[in-house]
């Protein structure tokens, strides 16, 4: 069984950045492609970067330009840069995974992801 944990999240100011950590246990990430996602309260669950297992990465368009997805496989861990940060940012962040096969679909439908994380906090605000 897959076991996602999240880290990095916090308060920032306006402006600010953080980068996000998924490290994963018993399992290599990059046979799984993965997904980064956001909640804000009140809100659904919106896709906001993925990365394939062959290492092709995608960014939501209300985030693109300010988030990048990248992936350490020495340490088993999958990152979400973000910078530019704005009030409207503040979520709770998860990240997911979904075992890679010839000819799944990739993309931000939730649907999509097996394996959830626990979520960490990111607050933007002054």
């Amino acid at each position: 069984q897959l076991q996602l944990v999240e880290s990095g999240g916090g308060l920032v100011q306006p402006g600010g950045s953080l980068r996000l950590s998924c490290a994963a246990s018993e399992a290599t990430l990059n046979n799984y492609n993965i997904g980064w996602f956001r909640q804000a309260p009140g809100k659904g669950r919106e896709g906001v970067a993925c990365l394939t297992s062959d290492g092709r990465g995608y960014i939501a368009y209300s985030v693109k330009g300010r988030f990048t997805i990248s992936r350490d496989n020495a340490k088993n861990t999958v990152y979400l840069q973000m910078s530019s940060l704005q009030a409207e940012d503040t979520a709770v962040y998860f990240c997911a995974a979904a075992p890679s096969r010839p000819g799944d679909k990739v993309g931000f439908d939730v649907a999509l992801y097996n394996y959830w994380g626990q979520g960490t906090q990111v607050t933007v605000s002054s």
